[in-house]
């Protein structure tokens, strides 16, 4: 049963429509405005990118599941994982490697998730350009906000957690 769109159905809800613009930032070409082409070219201030490689970046997520989740990126705009090069296939795995270790050395992360979400019906939100997510995870942070409260607490601004990260990232 769908219910009335007026009437109240026991959960509350967090819009969060500026988040539109984000997602709407995935179309198929390089030059419609996708946030993992603009990224690498933005001041550091603004870009939230930790680390940079010859063809990936690794950048914090603008909507983080948990502190230090960061997206591993190739700077071509590419969609699918078997589009990727060679080149760009091991330096996402050796980027994904050095985010764990970097991660765990900062913040003592218990595990991670790793992922790809390939096009949008897997839950791709810029289905356009590939990224992989690195999630740290820690005991206890499934807490009791996102499943009464319908919110996720971040105790660190994404700025303060790009500066922990950029300045842990091994030289490359």
């Amino acid at each position: 049963m769908l219910g009335n769109p007026g009437e109240p159905n026991g959960l509350e809800r967090l819009w969060t429509p500026h988040r539109m613009a984000y997602i709407k930032g995935g179309g198929d070409k390089a030059d419609d405005g996708c946030p993992f082409d603009r990224a690498p070219h933005l001041p550091p201030d603004q870009s939230l990118v930790v680390a940079r490689g010859k063809v990936v970046y690794a950048v914090l997520n603008l909507y983080p599941y948990n502190p230090g989740h960061l997206l591993v990126c190739p700077y071509r705009h590419v969609a699918d994982y078997t589009d990727l090069t060679d080149e760009e296939v091991a330096e996402v795995a050796s980027f994904t490697q050095d985010a764990m270790r970097t991660i765990r050395r900062v913040s003592g992360a218990h595990g991670f998730n790793i992922g790809l979400n390939q096009g949008s019906v897997a839950g791709a939100g810029i289905a356009a350009h590939l990224h992989q997510h690195v999630v740290p995870r820690f005991g206890g942070d499934a807490n009791f906000m996102p499943i009464v409260g319908q919110t996720k607490v971040l105790p660190e601004l994404l700025t303060d957690t790009r500066d922990l990260l950029s300045e842990a990232w091994p030289a490359g």
